[in-house]
């Protein structure tokens, strides 16, 4: 069965990188070469793997790369860290629309 991952690398600048492959050895060691001056982690190597996530499905993997990128720093590093209660707090709305809805439903 073939994996597809979605990857979270720290770069040397402490930025994260959010990728999806089908090879992470060898994704880890072109982003570590360098082998794209226009990529985002060129200029910000050495890079180190801090996540992984395993798919079978590629459309499921591409899906769950667009929702990282999308996420905050402090959620990426829930995430890392497997805090599941702060990625939770994190994931919470907390715009004055959502508590005056909250407070009618009550």
């Amino acid at each position: 069965m073939k994996y597809y991952t979605v990857y979270i690398v720290e770069c040397s600048d402490g930025s994260f990188y959010t990728g999806f492959t089908n090879n992470i050895e060898r994704r880890l060691q072109e982003h570590n070469e360098g082998t794209d001056a226009k990529a985002y982690t060129y200029k910000r190597r050495p890079v180190k793997l801090v996540f992984q996530t395993e798919f079978t499905e590629p459309i499921m993997g591409i899906e769950f790369e667009k929702q990282l990128k999308g996420w905050s720093r402090k959620k990426k590093i829930a995430l890392i860290n497997g805090d599941l209660n702060k990625l939770k707090e994190l994931s919470e709305c907390k715009n004055e629309t959502h508590y005056k809805n909250y407070e009618k439903k009550k």
